[in-house]
């Protein structure tokens, strides 16, 4: 059928030889078309994680009392020190651009960026990107999946923004995980024969596809043209997944959904994560462990009152020790996908040797809803570039957005400054 420029329903696709490929909106269309970006490409072997939990920490329970490599492990980290020569503990961290009168609503986008929502696009076209994603435009593009938005909040949490004004979803269903790194269907079977069926829906409509671009205007050519790039893109993604060898993996059959127990989701997440930093599926994870204004309740703990109630502490010595076994249980879970990467042998090291992972919350003490001093933590030593087995304590008031461009640099993402950085921190 020959399209007309003046005449292109927005219903129109490309047809051939038994695939269907929906077009994006065209100025044929309608003038509001968009062009999708093209992927870029980047090679490094390092991973970068982010791994971040709501209302803060009780700061004294968090924070050891020494500096320097002899320091005495604090009872929220304590699940932590059986990998201390990977663990970093920097302290003395605040965030300021992330101040505002109303902290639950920007707690959670101001974390990763350092910039207030009023001044995201605003101070700088980057200005309000969070520094997971900026990372996977450098080490991002090399694997199947150029980084991955997780959560196990009972409903989604929004860390990771993409441009400064639109956040990513971070995915809480196993199940759907499962299928994004491994494929469609519940058993290795199952997937093997899907992917052999998989072939080239490109090169399937390519008559149709060049007839279009010829009746098309310039800016619609080239809408269509990234459009086309970037279904090339996910081919070349799925055809990597068909040839990528996994035999060494021990890969479970697809979960059922989201478990009602929260142990069972926390390690059936974690368990993913491990598998994909394994198998190098994506270099770049973002994982939100709950959300701010939570009301979950902690009954696996013996703790009958929600999470963001309880977090309005006003130094109740009660409440705080509840919160300090809430905080510790989040230590215990995130230790045991540090494990499981210190047991990954890669190379001449382990998956942990060659990663850096923030441990971290964006809200110091959650009675106050301040951001100063902030817990923060890594894990990972970033082939051999983060020298670990300390605890770091910097004067107050030195610059949270100074760790995230020293992440940077220990990870090979050539990116100098984010937010209201200054420098590195040397030390780390």
């Amino acid at each position: 059928m020959y399209i007309t420029k003046k005449h292109l329903s927005r219903r129109t696709v490309l047809k051939g030889a038994g695939a269907t490929i929906a077009l994006p909106l065209l100025d044929a269309m309608s003038p509001a078309a968009t062009a999708w970006a093209q992927t870029a490409a980047g090679s490094a072997p390092t991973r970068l994680a982010f791994i971040g939990f709501p209302h803060g920490a009780v700061m004294d329970q968090w924070s050891p009392k020494q500096a320097g490599t002899d320091y005495e492990m604090s009872a929220i980290l304590e699940p932590l020190a059986p990998y201390r020569e990977h663990l970093t503990i920097v302290s003395g961290l605040r965030n300021k651009p992330a101040e505002s009168p109303e902290p639950h609503g920007y707690i959670e986008r101001t974390w990763l960026s350092c910039v207030a929502p009023w001044d995201a696009g605003v101070i700088g076209p980057e200005a309000g990107v969070t520094a997971d994603q900026i990372a996977v435009r450098h080490i991002g593009q090399d694997t199947r999946l150029p980084s991955l938005e997780l959560t196990t909040s009972q409903r989604g949490a929004q860390v990771a923004w993409r441009t400064p004004k639109q956040s990513l979803p971070q995915e809480g269903n196993p199940r759907a995980v499962f299928y994004k790194l491994f494929g469609q269907g519940d058993t290795d079977e199952e997937r093997k024969a899907i992917l052999t069926e998989t072939g080239s829906i490109l090169d399937r409509v390519k008559t149709q596809a060049g007839r279009l671009q010829a009746s098309l205007g310039v800016g619609d050519r080239d809408v269509v043209g990234d459009y086309l790039d970037s279904v090339r893109e996910i081919e070349r993604r799925v055809q990597m997944a068909s040839t990528q060898d996994m035999s060494h993996l021990d890969i479970p059959e697809a979960p059922v959904g989201i478990p009602n127990d929260l142990d069972e989701h926390m390690q059936l997440m974690f368990d993913l994560m491990g598998l994909a930093f394994q198998a190098d599926l994506t270099r770049v994870i973002t994982v939100s462990l709950d959300r701010e204004a939570s009301m979950r309740t902690y009954t696996n703990l013996a703790i009958s009152e929600a999470f963001h109630p309880l977090s309005h502490h006003g130094n109740n010595p009660d409440k705080q020790e509840k919160l300090v076994r809430i905080q510790r249980y989040h230590a215990q879970k995130f230790a045991g996908f540090v494990d499981r990467l210190s047991n990954t042998p890669e190379g001449d090291g382990t998956v942990l040797d060659h990663s850096a992972i923030l441990f971290g919350s964006n809200m110091s003490n959650s009675d106050r809803h301040n951001n100063d001093p902030l817990p923060a933590a890594i894990l990972g030593r970033a082939h051999g570039r983060i020298k670990g087995g300390q605890h770091l304590s910097y004067p107050q008031d030195t610059r949270f957005s100074d760790l995230l461009v020293t992440l940077f640099d220990r990870t090979g993402v050539p990116v100098e400054s984010i937010g209201d950085s200054g420098g590195l921190l040397s030390e780390v």
